[in-house]
C-alpha cells in the first residue's frame, strides 16, 4: 500500500505542499472571505456529526491551520485525544501557534505526515475526518483505504469537501465566482494567482456526491451517506468501518 501511494504524480505532491506553504500566513482569513465564513459552519456541522466514545482517539487529516481539532475539543471536551497531520510545515506552524493561543496545554497533538503513510498503527481511531483536503490527492480511493484502515473496528470516517451546486443560474454565478473572482481575491490578499486559480480547478474536477459515496463503498465502508450544504456548495460524507 505505500509503495502505491508513492507512485502517485510525481509533480502533483511538491506543486500542493509548495502552494499550502505559500499562503499558511493568509490561509483562515482567505477562508472567511471567500466562503463568507461558511467554512466555519460546515466544520461545526462535520465535527456535531462525529460519533465517538468520551474518551474516544480521533484522527484529523490535512489538518492545516488547525479549524477542525479546535473545534472538536470544542465540542467533544478535553475527553478525547485529537491528533493533526499535515504535509506542510507552515500549515502546522500557524495551527500549533493558533492552539497555543487559544487552548495551551490541550489534548491536541500535531504531525508531519502524508495521508498515504500514517504514523499510526492500524486499527487505532475512533473517527477519521478530513476536511477540505481529499480533493488535493490524486490517488483517493486508495487514501480512503488508509483511513479505513486507520479505524477501529465501527469507526467512523467523515469527509468535508466543497462542490458545485446543481444546473441553472446558481451554477452559473457560482463558476463566474469561482473562476473569475475568487482568483483576483486570493492573489490579492495572498500574492499567489496559481494557488486559487488551482482551487476552481480542483473543485470542479471533484466527483459528484454520489461518485464519490460509491468511491467511499469501494474502500470498504458501509452506511455511507452524505449531507448537501448551502445550496450544494459543500457535501459531508460519512461511511462507517465495520465493527
Amino acid at each position: 500500500m505505500q509503495k502505491a501511494g508513492l507512485s502517485m504524480k510525481n509533480m502533483e505532491l511538491p506543486f500542493i505542499r509548495e502552494m499550502f506553504e505559500s499562503i499558511a500566513h493568509r490561509y483562515d482569513l482567505l477562508n472567511r472571505l471567500l466562503s463568507l465564513s461558511q467554512d466555519i459552519y460546515w466544520r461545526r456541522t462535520m465535527v456535531s456529526a462525529i460519533e465517538a466514545p468520551d474518551n474516544g482517539v480521533l484522527l484529523d487529516v490535512a489538518c492545516g491551520t488547525g479549524d477542525v481539532a479546535l473545534e472538536i475539543l470544542r465540542q467533544k471536551g478535553r475527553g478525547v485525544s485529537i491528533f493533526g497531520v499535515d504535509f506542510s510545515p507552515n500549515m502546522l506552524m500557524s495551527a500549533k501557534n493558533k492552539i497555543k493561543s487559544i487552548a495551551d496545554n490541550s489534548n491536541i497533538y500535531l504531525l508531519a505526515g502524508n495521508a498515504f503513510n500514517l504514523p499510526f498503527r492500524e486499527e487505532t481511531f475512533d473517527a477519521v475526518t478530513i476536511a477540505f483536503g481529499i480533493r488535493n490527492i490524486c490517488d483517493k480511493l486508495l487514501v480512503l483505504k488508509v483511513f479505513y484502515d486507520s479505524l477501529k473496528p465501527g469507526g467512523m470516517l467523515l469527509v468535508l469537501e466543497l462542490s458545485t451546486p446543481g444546473k441553472g443560474f446558481l451554477l452559473s454565478s457560482y463558476l463566474f465566482y469561482f473562476k473569475k473572482v475568487l482568483p483576483l481575491i486570493g492573489w490579492f490578499l495572498s500574492k499567489n494567482l496559481k494557488a486559487y486559480q488551482y482551487l476552481p480547478s480542483s473543485v470542479v474536477n471533484f466527483p459528484d456526491p454520489k461518485s464519490f459515496a460509491a468511491m467511499i463503498r469501494s474502500a470498504g465502508f458501509k452506511n455511507v451517506r452524505w449531507k448537501s450544504m448551502t445550496m450544494g456548495i459543500a457535501n459531508l460524507h460519512v461511511g462507517y468501518k465495520n465493527g
